[in-house]
Parts: C-alpha cells; structure tokens; sequence
C-alpha cells in the first residue's frame, strides 16, 4: 500500500512553517512574506 499524497495546505513554508500563501512553483514551498525577503537571493529582481 502506498503513503497518501499531501495536498493542499498539508505543506508549510520551510522557512517558517506558515500555511497560508505558500509559493510552489519551482518546488520552492515558501510562503509570500518568505519569498519577499528571499527573492533578491534567489535571484528574482523587482522591475517598476
């Protein structure tokens, strides 16, 4: 028998464990404040 599947909100944020906002794409799990104060390291630059 195979584990379930998480979807959803199951998953946090791995930076701080929030669930609500959580940016998946690219497999990154962070949630929006988290990105915001990552993204310059991650090398998302902010035009306009």
């Amino acid at each position: 028998m195979k584990p379930k599947k998480q979807y959803g909100r199951l998953v946090g944020c791995d930076r701080c464990g929030r669930r609500r906002g959580i940016i998946r794409k690219y497999g990154m799990h962070l949630c929006r404040q988290c990105f915001r104060d990552m993204a310059p390291e991650l090398g998302f630059k902010k035009y306009s």
